[in-house]
């Protein structure tokens, strides 16, 4: 995984929070319940994990191959295993993340489910 701007762990952890601070705050001076926004707002951990995502979709050139894999005529579980493998590449790159990732690989595959 190559990020535009490499940076350690504990800046990308930084700037999650700020981004949720703000958007905390942002929904809240808009009249919506703190104890209703926060719960539906993901972890710091889960912001960096989805920022990493981004990026290797971005740097890696597999923006492309996503939106081939998510056609309508894919076979089922193609989807699944793409994201997987990206994921999965995230906490092996970064193990303090492997939380943050497992949570969105189970959360991915109960959406799944549903469908």
């Amino acid at each position: 995984m190559h990020a535009r701007f490499p940076a350690s762990l504990e800046v990308l952890r930084q700037e999650a929070r700020d981004e949720l601070d703000a958007v905390i705050e942002h929904r809240c001076r808009n009249g919506d319940d703190p104890w209703e926004v926060i719960p539906q707002l993901p972890t710091v951990d889960e912001h960096v994990v989805a920022t990493l995502r981004q990026d290797a979709l971005e740097a890696d050139g597999m923006a492309e191959e996503l939106a081939r894999v998510r056609h309508p005529s894919t076979a089922p579980g193609v989807v699944a295993r793409f994201e997987y493998r990206l994921l999965r590449g995230i906490a092996l790159e970064h193990p303090d993340l492997s939380r943050a990732v497992w949570t969105l690989i189970g959360r991915m595959e109960r959406d799944l489910r549903r469908r």
